[in-house]
């Protein structure tokens, strides 16, 4: 079974239907309500749900994977997307989770 994301805020509607279409376990930070939170606090979020983060967002999620592994904390891990069409995303982050067990996506950074 593919692990369950969490799209953070700047990851486009479209990819979230687009990954639902495909049957994936999908959930967003609007549907959440968790609009406007930190970075760390969506990463919280997304751990204390058991989803794997989606975002578009490098630098802040690289620099709180390394945070989380520096103090032994676990999260259920992190994708990151380069920033393109819809489609594209959602056929990478795809491709991704149907290649990994969610054990294998735990605690882990992962490029899309």
């Amino acid at each position: 079974m593919p692990a369950a994301l969490y799209t953070d805020e700047d990851m486009s509607a479209l990819v979230a239907t687009l990954l639902k279409s495909r049957g994936l376990d999908v959930t967003t930070v609007p549907e959440q309500t968790t609009l406007g939170k930190t970075d760390s606090e969506q990463l919280k979020i997304a751990s204390s749900l058991s989803r794997c983060l989606v975002t578009h967002n490098r630098v802040d999620f690289e620099r709180l994977h390394i945070q989380y592994l520096n103090k032994n904390k676990q999260h259920f891990g992190i994708i990151i997307v380069p920033q393109k069409n819809a489609y594209e995303v959602a056929r990478r982050i795809g491709i991704l989770v149907s290649a990994l067990t969610v054990k294998e996506i735990n605690n882990q950074l992962l490029y899309a």
